[in-house]
């Protein structure tokens, strides 16, 4: 009685793993046709120059306040206070080419002109020392600010993501990878409104070098492909309207030109 016991149950066992395996295999397989609930999002890319590949973005962060004259024009003191992060959601980053809508919620909405590092491996607790090997390569880029946001949201002593984190906020020039162009260490930034420069500095004027910026970053987040940094901006910044015509370059990295509409 004992051993028809026990085949009964190794039976069932049996049996009971079988339909398992099925129920799994026809779950699978349903996975692999209505795998989602509502349609995922598009994949954020940017331009890659030299290439028809393009390269997609996982994460945009933005190291604020990177220039000494720019730290001290927003009130703040690059000899005391450490370097800070904010984000931006991945698909703020949009092409050049695209322009930019006046978004909605505020009044002031101010333009800040940065360089890109985009990322092709990364990791936590970088060395400075190995931080370009990172690096996937350089582009030119607009951090869009409501600025009027930002302001109350300081007054209030509240975070002010809403000031940076809105739809298109992030317009980005092509890519140019670093296996053709090298690193951009060096070289000119500048920013011009309807034709009148307003923002005029060299990379080399960063408080925090690229390397530097990595490191630090990676200490707070695990870094990864597809990661984009903003490097902050210099000094100068200031509001638009629309029509406004912006030009945004960096020695050896090209020129984009954005319209605010």
């Amino acid at each position: 009685m004992k051993d028809r016991d026990q085949t009964s149950r190794r039976q069932f066992i049996a049996g009971s793993a079988a339909v398992a395996t099925a129920a799994l295999a026809s779950t699978e397989a349903s996975a692999q046709t209505d795998e989602f609930v509502i349609d995922p999002p598009d994949v954020i890319s940017m331009e890659v120059v030299g290439s028809d590949r393009r390269f997609p973005v996982r994460r945009v962060f933005c190291l604020g306040r990177n220039y000494r004259a720019h730290a001290f024009e927003s009130g703040d003191n690059p000899d005391v206070n450490p370097p800070f992060f904010f984000i931006k959601p991945r698909d703020a980053v949009v092409d050049y080419r695209e322009g930019t809508p006046y978004p909605q919620g505020t009044k002031a909405l101010r333009y800040e002109g940065e360089m890109v590092v985009a990322l092709k491996s990364g990791g936590t607790d970088i060395d400075p020392a190995d931080a370009l090997d990172h690096v996937f390569g350089y582009g030119v880029g607009i951090d869009w600010t409501r600025q009027d946001l930002q302001q109350e949201a300081q007054r209030l002593s509240r975070p002010w993501a809403i000031s940076k984190s809105f739809d298109k906020s992030a317009p980005c020039g092509p890519l140019y990878p670093v296996e053709t162009h090298g690193h951009a260490v060096t070289g000119r930034i500048w920013l011009s409104v309807n034709g009148q420069i307003r923002q005029d500095s060299d990379l080399s004027a960063q408080i925090w070098s690229v390397p530097e910026g990595i490191a630090i970053l990676s200490r707070h987040y695990e870094l990864a492909a597809g990661d984009i940094i903003m490097t902050g901006t210099p000094e100068g910044i200031g509001l638009v309207e629309k029509g406004d015509v912006l030009e945004v370059g960096i020695e050896g990295l090209g020129e984009i030109e954005v319209v605010v509409t």
